[in-house]
């Protein structure tokens, strides 16, 4: 089996970017103020709850022994007290940071997101989609937990090791030294694993981001699954890849599993040489330590070497996530090769005319679509495009609308460059209608009023008319308030282009871009909409895309794009009078229909 295109992993980066952590600190000192407030008070609680060993120590030693009930009661209830202090604490400390933690994601993602919508079409030609999906929902949803909590249990945890190594010492120094005799072997533990269980989960993000590309593909493209009986075999490429994410996964949580029994072993030995020292100081004849403070030590221990526990896991979810970080700044770092230049002015309200001087234009180096295209078009004119697939005509109109910036030449209108403009002031004046003719989840009228969402009712009802979309619309069950899926799944190909037709209408825009506009229309629907796009060109510079030429038989011009050029321009008449390429490409289609 040939190998899928999904298969193909991203480059992972070899070295520890500590600048990915610069840059989310970013997105946390908006926030710094809760934090260090949830901070103060959890490092406060932590300091009171140090205290309660002390208490038990202090009754053992001393209370119980001189029979003190007094004071064992007080002993217990300033142990009640701290307990719902720190109980109280713990509450307040979830209910903030899971606020501050969602804000951090929500931020984090709305940045991503705005990013993607500027990024030209290149960007989103040369990558799956559900590769880009998973990186705004998956990666991003992936650092909520340490957002949430990883940050400020991380900081409350260090400053409790130093509480602890106080007390500890406090209660006896040479216990403690036992204990800090396991932190070499721990340290040994985390630089043995850590170049390898990052790459791990590096390598877990690309398995997962290749198999979610995947299965966005193979739901858009059902229909043609099952029309070429093509389930068994996506399903073992899909096994495949489930497969390659499995075993990823599997293979960096081991990593993860590592440090947990790691701590836990090294803090059993140490508190087994801990109990044997102890129990043979308070039997020595001199008896140098006492049973009471035997057990606080030993309540420290757990103390101790549960936030160590915590700093571990907080460990692995950090090499977990940097690895996402990578992919998310990766995206938001992707150049807007299509941008507003710096100091771009406002469009003013546009005219019409519209010029292509010595126009060249190459979607990859080397490979030049357009070469020294030039050619003017009259305020209210109207211009059709044709020729064989892939020989142009598209590109032009996609660079009329600065969908993607020209090699070289300019693309003016009403003699001002269109790259001196901004993007939003030009498109704005602008209605284009592509080939694809998108349908958004939502009702049939939201989706003709995404056009200009400041019509009426009654404006989106006589769009629907004039493009003859009215009709079938009051067919429906709810009429314009039908429910319609993403991509129109319930409309034919006729009225998915209908409605694209007049949700670009409804924009009233000064220039009028159909690419393909009428390519799923039959033909009796088609000559009714002629009527109506008639009344409609009127005073508008439109251009026209279609490889059905009885569409374009009344425009101003028609020119026949191959080659990077333009071969011919003229009229419908003039070009069959001609019997160049234009007249050929009409009796191959007259002789078709004949």
């Amino acid at each position: 089996m040939a190998r899928n295109r999904y298969d193909m992993d991203e480059v992972l980066e070899t070295g520890f970017d500590v600048r990915q952590l610069k840059r989310l600190a970013g997105y946390i000192a908006p926030y710094k103020k809760k934090m260090a407030g949830i901070i103060v008070l959890m490092l406060s609680a932590s300091a009171l709850t140090m205290m309660i060993p002390i208490f038990f120590q202090r009754i053992m030693d001393v209370y119980i022994p001189a029979k003190d009930m007094g004071k064992i009661l007080l002993m217990s209830l300033l142990t009640l007290g701290v307990a719902c202090y720190s109980a109280i604490s713990m509450a307040l400390k979830i209910r903030t940071m899971s606020v501050v933690g969602q804000n951090i994601v929500h931020d984090l993602r709305t940045d991503i997101f705005n990013h993607l919508q500027e990024l030209p079409f290149s960007y989103y030609d040369d990558r799956p989609h559900g590769k880009i999906q998973v990186r705004v929902v998956n990666y991003v949803n992936s650092l909520s937990d340490l957002l949430s909590n990883g940050i400020v249990n991380t900081i409350t945890d260090l400053c409790n090791l130093v509480f602890i190594l106080l007390f500890m010492l406090f209660c006896d120094p040479r216990l403690t030294l036992v204990c800090l005799c396991g932190l070499p072997a721990l340290a040994a533990v985390i630089i043995f694993i850590k170049k390898k269980q990052r790459r791990a989960w590096q390598i877990q993000s690309n398995k997962q981001s290749n198999l979610n590309a995947y299965i966005a593909e193979s739901i858009n493209g059902i229909r043609v699954t099952q029309s070429f009986v093509r389930e068994d075999e996506n399903n073992q490429i899909f096994n495949n890849l489930s497969g390659n994410y499995r075993r990823a996964w599997m293979n960096a949580i081991k990593f993860n599993f590592t440090m947990g029994p790691s701590v836990d072993i090294i803090s059993a030995v140490t508190t087994s040489f801990i109990y044997v020292l102890g129990i043979r100081w308070i039997l020595a004849p001199d008896a140098t330590l006492t049973v009471g403070v035997l057990i606080a030590f030993t309540a420290y221990i757990g103390r101790f070497w549960a936030p160590i526990n915590t700093l571990a896991g907080f460990y692995n979810s950090l090499l977990t996530a940097i690895s996402y970080l990578e992919r998310i700044f990766e995206t938001i770092d992707e150049p807007v090769q299509v941008k507003d230049a710096e100091g771009a002015s406002q469009m003013p309200p546009i005219h019409g005319k519209v010029e292509f001087k010595d126009v060249c234009f190459s979607y990859e180096e080397g490979h030049r679509i357009l070469d020294h295209i030039s050619f003017t078009a009259d305020q209210g004119t109207t211009y059709a495009f044709v020729g064989p697939t892939g020989a142009g005509k598209s590109t032009i109109v996609n660079l009329l609308s600065r969908f993607y910036n020209v090699d070289s030449g300019q693309v003016l209108i009403d003699n001002v460059d269109i790259q001196d403009v901004t993007i939003r002031s030009l498109r704005t004046q602008m209605g284009v209608m592509m080939q694809d003719s998108f349908i958004f989840s939502g009702t049939i009228m939201d989706n003709i009023r995404y056009g200009n969402r400041e019509a009426t009712d009654e404006q989106v009802i006589a769009a629907a008319k004039t493009v003859c979309a009215h009709e079938f619309i009051c067919q429906m069950e709810n009429g314009y308030y039908t429910e319609v899926n993403e991509r129109g799944s319930r409309l034919s190909a006729g009225q998915r282009q209908l409605i694209s037709f007049a949700r670009a209408l409804l924009a009233d825009p000064r220039i009028l871009i159909l690419d393909e506009a009428t390519s799923s229309i039959d033909t009796e629907t088609e000559i009714l909409l002629q009527k109506g796009l008639n009344e409609l060109l009127k005073g508008r510079t439109s251009f026209i895309i279609a490889h059905r030429l009885s569409t374009i038989k009344n425009a101003d011009c028609i020119m026949y794009v191959d080659k990077g050029g333009i071969l011919e321009r003229g009229t419908h008449d003039q070009l069959l009078a001609r019997k160049g390429a234009y007249y050929e490409l009409y009796m191959s289609q007259y002789d078709f229909l004949a």
